[in-house]
């Protein structure tokens, strides 16, 4: 048994780059840059109007403007400002040569003679400085980003229309049981529906990957030797959950290893997840994952999820922060590092109720877990403690 850092090490130092390839902009979400991204003009590219207003040279309250011209949104002014002249100007369009300042139409009147009256000159020029968000050549995203849609609009404006990205990972989920059965089918009294091949696929698509799945293997040494094999022929990464433990119907760390795949850890000291494999053969990856349904939410996200990202490229960071304990939290001690389900209300943690690693439904009110470390038996009330949102 390692600790969970080790085994965190371990997935990571295994990982290879995925292959460059490139992909159509409005496609571009999830998967992870695989260069710089570079300028290709200042930006904004002109000193541009961020309000409805008149262009104009110093004005002060109380003054008189001879309106030149109207200047829409992406039309080039055609006369330069002197004192004692203004355009009127739309939001997001070239100021003219000679104005530094765009009085806002709100503080401003027309005369009856047609000219404006300034009211107000307002407390800044309402000009965005050509270049101010970011110059011609410079780097505004790195690769390794890990392309979200605010990342699309960026690559967008840069006339980045096939960004260079890599190629995500192929991942196959296999679950094993004789007790299983699928979700549209009605299990015996001794039979339960199978959970968690459909909790891993959503866990993958949340990340822009769409699963395969080998269905329920039998717990007989033939049928999954079969399925093994050509899941390590055919994907990237294979998910295995259940018969990865120590009962007589365990046969997944053996088959693993009669296939040429190297078991590079087998348990972990935390808990949930002891029972949790990695294995490796060539560029082929698999994840022996317990088959309580908490245990395999939590490792995908711990472990196989910064695999996937690590393999295109780029790092996870789970979002984490610290608060404060919204009530005393007090559990057995332990020899393992304890994760427990927690939710967020106005500012403060409260543990949900949960009474172990196949209480599934105790993720439906989770915000996150924490983590008990080992030889602790809990938190005060108060006590600011790191929550690892889910």
């Amino acid at each position: 048994m390692i600790s969970f850092d080790k085994a965190y090490t371990i997935v990571l130092d295994n990982a290879s780059l995925m292959e460059e390839s490139s992909v159509i902009l409005n496609q571009a979400t999830s998967y992870v840059l695989a260069e710089d991204v570079k300028a290709d003009r200042d930006m904004p590219p002109f000193y541009k109007s961020s309000v409805d207003g008149y262009a104009c040279k110093s004005p002060t309250t109380g003054q008189e403007l001879e309106v030149l011209e109207t200047i829409a949104a992406g039309a080039k002014p055609s006369h330069a400002i002197e004192k004692g002249k203004c355009s009127k100007i739309m939001t997001g369009a070239e100021v003219p040569e000679g104005a530094d300042w765009v009085v806002m139409v709100e503080d401003t009147e027309t005369t009856k003679s047609g000219k404006i009256n300034v009211l107000r000159t307002g407390r800044k020029s309402n000009i965005a400085e050509k270049g101010e968000d970011f110059k011609k050549g410079a780097v505004i995203l790195k690769e390794g980003t890990i392309i979200a849609p605010q990342h699309v609009a960026i690559l967008a404006s840069v006339g980045y229309s096939n960004p260079q990205i890599r190629k995500k990972p192929a991942v196959n989920i296999l679950t094993t049981g004789d007790e299983l059965v699928e979700p549209d089918n009605e299990p015996n009294t001794n039979q339960i529906r199978n959970s968690n091949a459909s909790q891993l696929a959503a866990q993958l698509q949340s990340i822009g990957i769409k699963a395969g799945y080998s269905g329920i293997v039998k717990d007989t040494k033939a049928q999954l030797k079969k399925e093994l094999r050509n899941s390590l022929q055919d994907y990237h990464i294979t998910i295995i959950t259940g018969g990865v433990s120590m009962g007589d119907y365990d046969f997944v760390p053996a088959m693993l290893e009669s296939l040429g795949v190297e078991v590079l850890f087998h348990n972990i000291a935390m808990k949930p997840g002891k029972p949790t494999l990695f294995g490796r053969k060539g560029n082929h990856f698999v994840f022996g994952l317990p088959g309580n349904p908490v245990s395999s939410f939590l490792q995908f996200d711990m472990l196989v999820k910064p695999l996937i990202y690590k393999l295109m490229g780029a790092e996870f960071h789970p979002l984490e922060f610290k608060l404060p304990m919204g009530e005393k939290l007090t559990v057995k001690v332990s020899d393992r590092d304890s994760w427990k389900p927690v939710k967020i209300r106005e500012g403060k943690i409260y543990p949900v109720h949960y009474h172990g690693s196949g209480h599934i439904h105790a993720l439906n009110e989770a915000d996150g877990f924490i983590c008990i470390p080992v030889g602790f038996n809990g938190f005060q009330k108060d006590e600011l403690v790191n929550v690892r949102s889910i």
